[in-house]
């Protein structure tokens, strides 16, 4: 096995994966930025080494340079940026270092959205309409005609895809234009590609995801799928698996999919096939994600298999430990993205240092961040900086554990996105399982605010005023009206 892995990511997943070598016995060498040295990962990891940011870097030489100063003999990835740079699991070949996650002709493929979407449909696999080819800048008429041949409602998403960059809703032709110019420079920002391509819009839809683990040996199998249709701004905010509204045939027929393919593509290590599932109860294909995803906890939690180990070991070349047959799914988990941004004013970001961060607890519940009471959340990263999952034997019981857990958060100094969370899990759509990706586009109805809560919140208000209202009239201390202070400055005669 391993004996030093460098972790080439930083946040949530970094103390997560520095976490597992640990328990595995494998020390870890943690990257990080000068503005995000007070992070969790840092402290966490036997070695840490700063890396010096250069504008329009990846980093590749100096992420390699560190390993090998440092002895490490794999790099963890994370969901990084460079968990899907083929020329950087090239260059770590070229190296000697080895990449935990598939290599560079699977990652090369699958990144070129197009021609996987092409592949998978050429062997029978239902996919939704979509562009034949890119485009690029200046190419705005021939995007025209090509929307109206595909038809509105439609979608636009980065060539390189994935994380929500470069995506963008169009509902009618009149929105193609802006939308294609902020698709291409939120792409171009990212990923340093500007070229887009069309899909037809499935509306409303559902968005299902299958998390996949294989090996070098040819075993693969699947750790059932999760729910992802609940997103902001074409990122996931919240996550549950199994999907609530999911039969037992259509649950077995999207499991069977995933599995073909990602054989198709020759497919190991962990990734996620994604797809969407239009009212008809349709799974149409739509990509495949090969590494580790944000929610991968989520399937951890019902699954009851750890998938970073599991990376490590089959990296290492050790076959998968389990078969399909020993996949045993219980219960229900769900997972919230806790995000330092502002729902009441346009979400923007909010940067800064936490003040107190208070954890939930209790039997089923998980945290995984690299924040704590004092840490500073920097302005030039993602501004998640927690999840919080929780696991029930059913979904009811998992819903009102996450309820719980949200109200035991406590976080002060920034601003986050809890009070939305507290919205979604108490809206009445989302407890009955019957939310899509439209979710987000409609109010918000909560039928959890109990008359005790209302009581509670009374009085704090009343208390509030009567603090406000009595440090708005200043009042001498009797002391002072006393006139001892006078008095003692008197010099005896």
């Amino acid at each position: 096995m391993f004996k030093k892995i460098m972790i080439a990511n930083r946040g949530e997943i970094a103390v997560r994966v520095a976490r597992t070598c640990r328990d595995m016995g494998i020390a870890s060498v943690a990257l990080y930025d000068p503005t995000d040295s007070t992070s969790l990962h840092v402290r966490l990891a036997d070695e840490c080494i700063q890396l010096t940011p250069t504008p329009g870097s990846l980093y590749y030489e100096e992420v390699i340079e560190s390993a090998r100063a440092t002895g490490a003999e794999a790099i963890h990835p994370g969901y990084g940026f460079l968990a899907e740079e083929p020329d950087f699991i090239r260059a770590c070949d070229a190296a000697g270092i080895v990449f935990i996650g598939p290599p560079a002709d699977v990652v090369e493929l699958l990144r070129d959205k197009i021609t996987t979407l092409n592949k998978a449909s050429a062997a029978g696999f239902a996919t939704p309409p979509h562009s034949k080819r890119p485009f690029g800048g200046g190419e705005i008429e021939a995007l025209r005609a090509e929307a109206e041949q595909i038809g509105y409602p439609l979608v636009i998403k980065s060539c390189r895809g994935g994380r929500g960059h470069g995506t963008r809703v169009v509902r009618s032709p009149a929105q193609l234009e802006n939308a294609l110019n902020q698709a291409q420079a939120g792409s171009a920002a990212v990923f340093r590609d500007a070229q887009v391509y069309l899909e037809r819009a499935i509306l409303p839809s559902r968005y299902v995801e299958v998390q996949l683990l294989g090996d070098k040996h040819g075993n693969l199998i699947h750790l059932g799928e999760r729910d992802s249709s609940i997103q902001r701004n074409n990122q996931k905010i919240v996550t549950e698996s199994p999907a609530p509204y999911l039969s037992a045939e259509q649950r077995a027929e999207v499991w069977t999919l995933a599995l073909q393919i990602a054989r198709l593509f020759g497919c190991y290590s962990a990734c996620t096939v994604e797809f969407v599932v239009d009212e008809q109860g349709t799974f149409l294909f739509t990509e495949i994600k090969p590494r580790i995803q944000v929610e991968h906890p989520v399937t951890e939690m019902v699954a009851g298999v750890d998938i970073v180990r599991s990376q490590i070991r089959t990296a290492w070349g050790d076959p998968l430990t389990i078969g399909q047959d020993d996949v045993l799914l219980r219960g229900n988990a769900m997972q919230c993205r806790i995000r330092a941004e502002d729902p009441t004013n346009h979400f923007l970001p909010s940067p800064g240092q936490i003040g107190l961060f208070r954890q939930p607890g209790g039997p089923n519940v998980r945290v995984d961040t690299y924040a704590y009471s004092g840490c500073n959340i920097p302005l030039r990263f993602d501004p998640m900086f927690a999840k919080l999952i929780t696991w029930g034997r059913d979904r009811p019981d998992c819903l009102n554990r996450i309820r719980r857990a949200l109200e035991e958060t406590f976080i002060t100094g920034i601003q986050t996105n809890l009070p939305l969370l507290q919205q979604v899990v108490n809206d009445e759509h989302f407890e009955q399982g019957e939310y899509t990706t439209e979710f987000s586009r409609r109010p918000l109805s909560s039928t959890h605010t109990p008359e005790i809560e209302l009581r509670d919140l009374a009085a704090i208000a009343a208390v509030a005023y009567a603090l406000r209202s009595g440090a708005a009239r200043p009042t001498q201390p009797e002391q002072l009206r006393s006139g001892w202070h006078r008095s003692s400055r008197i010099i005896p005669g």
